[in-house]
């Protein structure tokens, strides 16, 4: 058994500690939000902050979260009225939706680091997250917006 701190709240889980800790989240926590994109760590879909930095999930085994502090799309605002959820939804972001969970996960880590982003550190700190919708302007776009507070 392993507790580790989701969201703020500690849960104690027992799965092996060679778990990817997507599946912990998803299948031990019932936190469906982070998705199972590639299984590789390469699209981004799986994105969850540890300690307030973006890893994927699906390469990071359990062993390697004891100590820390995870924080899914569930915990980034439970009332779904983050700057950056406002904004994703104000820019029409999403379209199948299926990335955005990992967008908007590197997104906030990204305005943590960087409150007002240059197009370039968007595009930098974005990479890694793949929207086959090709989404990536409006991205950007909504990025900019929460970054000023809402306005375009």
């Amino acid at each position: 058994m392993t507790t580790i701190d989701v969201n703020g709240k500690p849960h104690t889980v027992g799965q092996a500690g060679e778990t990817p800790l997507l599946w912990v989240l998803r299948d031990g926590l019932g936190l469906t939000g982070t998705k199972f994109g590639c299984g590789m760590g390469l699209c981004g879909a799986c994105t969850v902050h540890l300690d307030g930095e973006p890893v994927r999930s699906c390469v990071t085994p359990l062993r390697e979260v004891k100590a820390k502090k995870i924080t899914t799309i569930e915990g980034l605002s439970p009332a779904g009225n983050h700057p950056l959820q406002m904004a994703w939804i104000a820019g029409n972001v999403p379209q199948c939706g299926y990335c955005q969970a990992g967008q908007l996960m590197s997104a906030a880590a990204l305005l943590r680091k960087h409150p007002n982003p240059s197009d370039e550190q968007i595009d930098e700190a974005m990479s890694g997250n793949l929207c086959r919708c090709g989404t990536y302007q409006r991205v950007r776009a909504a990025i900019h917006v929460a970054a000023s507070g809402g306005e375009k």
